[in-house]
């Protein structure tokens, strides 16, 4: 894409991160950082995001720069799964996603499978359904299990396959990481004895200061701006060097979130706002420190993932 193509497509997905109107100040705040964290050559993402936020950047002008039928798909998906991201979509979302098909030419049967698909992801059960065991002594015995090292090999292996993710060009790649992440705080959450929903889930991230719209948004950003979006085959390999960044940051929010959680299960759910900030922050900063060691891992993790596959992929982290 050049540059004017890169703009459209990002100011898309910013619209699509305000299309509900109910945006918090966590996902303010992230979405404003990562305009500013993002690399400023010929196009200016900080720019962009103030356009977007001031009502400046419209629909029809940023669709009508993108001619290709790729481009125009590519778009799409991007602000379904942007829309998707922390919820069921909202009649605003879906009126906006509406209002995009009809300014990208695009008609029912080209959008549909993205859009049953971003919502199978959405919707997709926090857990499997429960094996009983037969006694209270197997139910310790197998909490105990999970509680030690099993539960810091799952936190680990989460955050590689999240890091994977980021490697790789497809749009539901990068949105399946939201339910991973959600999926690991739900597994840790029942090691310790609490039962969490989706609504719980989505508070301790608020808390942290994780957003979940914003994480897309940042996954799309840095990969259109690495190149990486829509390549295939040699064309993503060669493309996969620009896109460490994201996959470091991604392998570290979640490393971060699952050894948080722990603390806050652990803990009896007793650290305030400012502990769990704090605490997110200086956990991030230790997992930017291990991603070397597993660079390796998650780049071999990448190589073997089939996303035609992705819905199974997802049910099996249990």
């Amino acid at each position: 894409m050049n540059r004017n193509e890169q703009e459209s497509v990002l100011t898309l997905c910013l619209l699509a991160a305000f299309a509900d109107g109910g945006q918090n100040d966590v996902e303010r705040a992230e979405l404003k950082r990562i305009a500013e964290s993002l690399p400023n050559g010929d196009l200016q993402p900080v720019a962009l995001y103030h356009r977007v936020l001031l009502g400046q950047a419209k629909v029809e002008s940023a669709a009508a720069a993108l001619t290709s039928a790729p481009q125009r798909q590519l778009a799409y998906e991007m602000a379904v799964c942007v829309c998707e991201a922390d919820d069921a979509l909202s009649e605003a979302e879906k009126s906006f996603l509406a209002q995009l098909r009809r300014e990208l030419r695009l008609d029912a049967a080209a959008t549909a499978t993205i859009e049953t698909q971003a919502d199978q992801l959405t919707t997709e059960p926090l857990s499997a359904p429960p094996v009983i065991p037969a006694t209270a002594a197997a139910i310790s015995t197998a909490a105990s299990t999970v509680v030690g090292a099993d539960l810091e090999k799952m936190i680990l292996n989460y955050a590689i396959l999240n890091g994977a993710l980021e490697l790789l060009p497809e749009t539901l790649a990068t949105m399946a990481i939201i339910p991973l992440q959600m999926k690991m705080v739900y597994r840790v959450g029942k090691a310790h004895g609490y039962k969490l929903n989706r609504g719980h889930i989505k508070d301790l991230l608020a808390t942290a200061g994780v957003g979940l719209t914003s994480q897309v948004v940042e996954g799309y950003a840095r990969k259109l701006l690495g190149g990486l979006l829509g390549k295939v085959g040699g064309g993503m390999l060669r493309s996969v060097g620009k896109q460490v960044a994201g996959s470091a940051m991604t392998f570290a929010t979640t490393w971060a979130l699952g050894k948080m959680a722990v603390q806050y299960y652990a803990g009896g759910r007793k650290l305030s706002a400012i502990e769990m900030r704090s605490l997110f922050g200086s956990l991030t900063e230790q997992a930017h420190g291990l991603h070397g060691h597993y660079a390796a891992a998650i780049r071999d993790k990448a190589g073997s993932l089939n996303l035609t596959q992705l819905l199974p992929l997802i049910r099996e982290q249990q």
